[in-house]
């Protein structure tokens, strides 16, 4: 009895280890803790502190040879405009566009935006 609960823990802990050992295709760096304290604490996430923390973030992705994941373009362009940055801006929802040709529709809004 004793054995069995023993090879069903070793079990358990070699699935488990093999789930936290996978990894992402996309580049995922700080984007995440931003998001949460854009939200949850924005006094902790200047507009000028996500930005230049995002591109460090895309630098460290081209680094590492990893696509950036679906969004990020789409907020750092967000984050652009927001600093009154509008041709980066457009160069990211154009960049998001391309990337994910599923994101056009909205990537298009934007753009659509920035023009009027």
């Amino acid at each position: 009895m004793k054995s069995a609960i023993l090879y069903a823990g070793l079990a358990a802990t070699l699935v488990l280890s093999g789930c936290a050992g996978s990894k992402s295709i996309y580049y995922w760096g700080h984007y995440e803790e931003n998001l949460y304290d854009m939200y949850i604490a924005p006094d902790n996430a200047t507009v000028e502190a996500q930005v230049e923390e995002m591109e460090a973030d895309f630098e460290n992705a081209r680094a590492a040879g990893k696509p950036l994941h679906p969004g990020f373009q789409a907020h750092l362009g967000f984050l652009y405009f927001q600093l009154g940055k509008f041709d980066l801006a457009r160069r990211s929802f154009e960049s998001e566009k391309a990337a994910f040709p599923e994101s056009a529709v909205l990537m298009d809004r934007f753009i659509k935006k920035l023009e009027g």
